[in-house]
């Protein structure tokens, strides 16, 4: 499988892309969800190579400001993640305690704010 790079920029209207591993393939494309069927095609039809050969990997070229934020909601996203972990974690032992102390899981709910199966499930 020969791998491509699709190096995707907007234009007006469209996506241009260019495809470095392959000399003079330039294609474009309304969407990014159809450069990569663009890309296989027009190097098929470059090459001779059959579509099925090539592995593309769509590249957007975006402006640096928005890279910036969206490196920082990607990093924002991961921390997001690892305390939506923790405390779903912590919420299990609550619930555990919970029960363990004698409350009913109707009441372990209450307490958690959460549907009684919901506690149920926390206590499993």
């Amino acid at each position: 499988m020969r791998k491509l790079t699709a190096r995707a920029e907007r234009g007006s209207g469209w996506w241009v892309v260019e495809v470095p591993e392959i000399e003079g393939l330039l294609t474009q494309a309304k969407t990014l969800g159809q450069v990569e069927l663009m890309v296989k095609d027009a190097a098929a039809l470059i090459t001779g190579e059959p579509e099925e050969s090539f592995e593309v990997e769509v590249v957007p070229v975006i402006a640096e400001e928005v890279r910036e934020h969206l490196t920082a909601a990607k990093r924002l996203f991961e921390v997001a993640a690892r305390a939506q972990h923790s405390a779903a974690e912590e919420s299990r032992l609550a619930a555990r305690e919970l029960v363990a102390s004698g409350l009913t899981v109707r009441d372990v709910g209450a307490v958690l704010g959460v549907s009684h199966q919901r506690a149920h499930q926390l206590v499993k």
